[in-house]
Parts: structure tokens; C-alpha cells; sequence
């Protein structure tokens, strides 16, 4: 499946919102994990792309349920325990444009992850490498090269704190934070 782009020409590829992770009962259920909030929000998508980046594949889910701590869906064509086998470990996503638009101020994980983060005087710091969740706050982790060596720092992402503003055309998101 091809991905979509932006009008600034940025790829959309798909958002990977969950993984399966194991096997449910004989009849071709899956386990899931889920990264939504809540976790049961991915079982709101009627059609899930399994696989991962270049192999995606686009399924039914013809039935889904919280169970302990995670979810349980099926999807279609996958009635036997041994046809849901094959998707053991693999991502489950959804297009971007499927996705409801994020309320004012709020963004979702895979629109920051690539962005160039910028001290508040313009300085470069690196590029949001992927985001962690804490108790508290998200965290940013930002990571660029640097003597050869990949380094690393973390940066809270707590509005009008340490991040002054988020540019998605643009690509970038200013901080205050500093990276010695």
C-alpha cells in the first residue's frame, strides 16, 4: 500500500496504534496490545492494516472486546488458531486520515516523531527520534550525531514550560531546553 503525503509533500505512512502480541482460544482470535487512550478506542476502527512498514495488509475486524489488560479482536478470513499465527508479533495500524483530527494544543505521537527540535534562540538540538510516557508528562526524545556517536536527551513535553511552540507545516518544535 502506498503512502499518502502531506501538501508540503511529507509522507503520511500509516500510525501504528497497537501490536498483537498473542493468540486467543482456537478460533482465530488475537491478543492485542493497545497504545491508544483509551485502550479500547482502536477497537473503533473497523479495518485495521496488520503487518508493518512496506507490508502492510488491510483486515476486517469482524469482532473485538477488552480482556484483562489488553484487547482480543478477530479479524477477518482468520477462523483457526493456526491461520492467526502468522500475525504474532506484528503492528496493527491505521491511515492517518482515518484518524479523527486532534483538538487544539494536542498531537498525535506519529505527527512529532521526525521533527527537528530547536532551542528558543534557533539552535538546532536534533530530531524527535520517538516520545515515552511517564506518570507525569510525555517526554520527547530527541537525538542527533554527534562525534560519530548517536546522542540523546530528553525533553518534557509540557506546553508553554519547556515546548513554546509545535510547527507541523514547518516541521519544527521550538524549546526551552539545553543541550550542553
Amino acid at each position: 500500500m502506498a503512502a499518502a503525503t502531506t501538501p508540503g509533500g511529507k509522507r503520511r505512512d500509516p500510525v501504528v496504534l497497537g501490536r498483537i502480541t498473542g493468540l486467543y482460544g482456537v478460533r482465530g482470535w488475537v491478543r492485542v496490545r493497545s497504545y491508544t487512550e483509551p485502550p479500547a478506542a482502536l477497537l473503533g476502527y473497523d479495518e485495521w492494516l496488520v503487518g508493518g512498514p512496506g507490508t502492510w495488509e488491510r483486515f476486517e475486524v469482524t469482532g473485538g472486546r477488552e480482556h484483562g489488560k489488553g484487547l482480543v479482536a478477530q479479524l477477518a478470513g482468520t477462523a483457526d488458531r493456526d491461520a492467526a499465527a502468522r500475525f504474532l508479533g506484528a503492528d496493527v495500524a491505521v491511515e492517518r486520515e482515518r484518524m479523527p483530527e486532534p483538538a487544539e494544543g494536542e498531537y498525535y505521537w506519529a505527527d512529532l516523531e521526525g521533527l527537528e527540535v530547536r532551542h528558543r534562540g534557533g539552535r538546532l538540538l536534533g530530531r524527535v527520534d520517538r516520545l515515552l510516557e511517564t506518570g507525569a508528562h510525555d517526554v520527547l526524545v530527541v537525538s542527533r550525531e554527534e562525534d560519530g556517536q548517536k546522542r540523546e536527551v530528553l525533553v518534557p513535553f509540557v506546553p508553554g514550560t519547556f515546548v513554546l511552540d509545535v510547527n507541523l507545516a514547518a516541521g519544527v518544535i521550538d524549546v526551552d531546553w539545553e543541550w550542553d
